[in-house]
């Protein structure tokens, strides 16, 4: 079985990238796009570019966004399984971009349907020809949407299905607390956390010693590290360290879920952890090179 199956958040994208410092107060000019995002989607959508034939995503969207987040899944080759909420509109993420700052983001969120996945929206079959199960770590932010990750991973795990893990947000992951996080994700194979989520989840400073201290738990944790590429960690030692190609970035939105695309499609097409990584880290270079999380 090759399928990759994404259960995550499905996002419409609002980016803004401004090349002058925000000016409280009046206008700061910017060239804004709406485009469609979600950290579970662009990751599926980056594993369908990166070479997985047989890619699925499980989220839910308001009826307002339904039809044009479906088309953009099934355009980028990924198999749209999506739940339309009666009642809370798609999520919606403002993206700042800091053209000054290295295409650095600042992202304002409403969740909206997203997090309102629930176990309801799961069933069995959904594995039926998966060989990797996906959760984004938004899922795990809200009551309903934890619970529903948590059916799809001890179904998994009954199954004998490979779950992988990406934390999602330094932010969220403050507020939820690193304890119940780590809790909840309990039983993952794979944990995919940027440098500032693998501190917060270890309590150690260095991301060395966090994707070392976080490999105790997890059997493979791979600690996402910007343009200095990612470090690889398993059985409490950190084995391998992996350089990112040079990339002159115009915007770092969706460049994590790109290397969580990259990465996912490489294991699944036999790639050891290594070469999974350093796949991974092309497609985050090749992310940040245009607007927006998805492939171009």
């Amino acid at each position: 079985m090759s399928g990759l199956l994404v259960v995550g958040d499905v996002v419409t994208d609002v980016v803004a990238r401004h090349g002058k410092p925000l000016a409280p107060g009046t206008d700061t000019a910017a060239r804004i796009r709406l485009l469609p995002g979600g950290a579970g989607a662009n990751a599926a959508c980056w594993a369908a570019r990166s070479g997985c034939e047989d890619v699925r995503i499980l989220g839910r969207v308001g009826a307002d966004g339904a039809s044009w987040h479906e088309a953009a899944l099934r355009r980028a080759g990924v198999r749209p399984l999506l739940v339309t909420d009666p009642d809370a509109p798609t999520a919606t993420v403002v993206a700042l971009v800091d053209a000054q700052a290295g295409a650095e983001r600042t992202f304002l969120t409403d969740s909206g349907a997203a997090l309102r996945l629930s176990p309801a929206d799961w069933s069995p079959g959904l594995l039926d020809g998966v060989g990797h199960l996906h959760l984004s770590g938004y899922l795990f932010f809200a009551g309903t949407s934890r619970e529903a990750a948590g059916v799809a991973l001890t179904a998994a795990r009954e199954r004998g299905v490979p779950v992988s893990v990406d934390p999602a947000s330094a932010g969220f992951l403050a507020e939820l607390g690193p304890a119940r996080f780590l809790d909840a994700v309990d039983g993952g194979d794979v944990l995919l956390p940027n440098a500032d989520e693998a501190a917060l989840l270890s309590g150690r400073r260095s991301p060395e010693a966090a994707a070392a201290t976080l490999s105790g738990r997890f059997p493979l944790v791979v600690v996402t590290l910007g343009p200095k590429g990612a470090l690889v960690a398993a059985d409490g030692e950190l084995v391998a360290r992996v350089p990112a190609p040079s990339a002159t970035a115009l915007d770092t939105t969706g460049a994590g879920d790109a290397f969580t695309g990259g990465f996912l499609a490489a294991r699944l097409a036999g790639a050891d952890a290594r070469e999974a990584a350093e796949a991974g880290c092309r497609a985050g270079a090749v992310a940040v090179t245009g607007l927006g999380g998805r492939p171009v």
